[in-house]
């Protein structure tokens, strides 16, 4: 089957640009659903929050109880004569630890040189024949020293004493002794304990009638 044109009809169809069906839809899209979504909308302007504030009050706006102070009584009662002791006794225990503290000795126990302060407790080698809550006099002072002065023993401080109370009979840690020879086949493992004493320093005595050396 064979298809003529006219040649006017095909000059009028090469003059007139053919438009593509795409390019229309581009130009001129169709904005109707657009309307019809935004015409459901409704806007308020009255919001409501979820949550709630706690108003809290200010120092100023806070109230304030004043308690009344506790009268002193003036009078001359039992009650007033105990605390007064109280604090007398107060007073007496802080200035005996100052005094504990403001003095120093140096002892000699089964050979060694110990230093010492009244208040606080010493280890030593096994003291024979001392029970638990045992009293026990020192008497080997070698040196006595306090904030102003120092008592030095010629090799001892005369009249001087340490006062001690044994707290404790105990053990040392234990020590490995090793023993070998060699090529006779001989190894020795032994471990030993020392047993030694706790006694706790109750005071020094004794040493104020001895010569002095002042400190500058």
């Amino acid at each position: 089957m064979a298809l003529y044109l006219s040649p006017s009809s095909l000059s009028s169809s090469l003059s007139s640009p053919k438009q593509n069906p795409l390019s229309l839809s581009l130009h001129k899209p169709n904005c109707n659903f657009l309307s019809h979504h935004f015409s459901s909308l409704t806007l308020s302007t009255s919001f409501k929050p979820t949550f709630s504030f706690i108003t809290r009050l200010s120092q100023t706006d806070s109230p304030v109880v004043v308690e009344p102070e506790p009268e002193l009584e003036t009078g001359s009662g039992p009650e007033l004569e105990e605390a007064q002791v109280e604090e007398s006794e107060v007073v007496e225990g802080v200035s005996e630890e100052a005094k504990k503290e403001d003095v120093f000795a140096v002892v000699m126990i089964g050979g060694r040189q110990y230093i010492v302060f009244p208040g606080r407790f010493l280890y030593t080698q096994r003291l024979k024949g001392a029970n638990v809550n045992d009293k026990v006099i020192l008497n080997k002072v070698l040196l006595v020293g306090t904030k102003t002065s120092t008592y030095l023993g010629q090799p001892v401080v005369p009249n001087a004493a340490v006062h001690a109370v044994v707290e404790e009979q105990g053990l040392n840690d234990k020590v490995i002794v090793y023993k070998y020879k060699k090529k006779k086949n001989y190894r020795r493992n032994i471990g030993h304990r020392q047993p030694n004493t706790r006694i706790r320093i109750m005071g020094i005595t004794g040493y104020e009638n001895s010569p002095a050396l002042t400190l500058p």
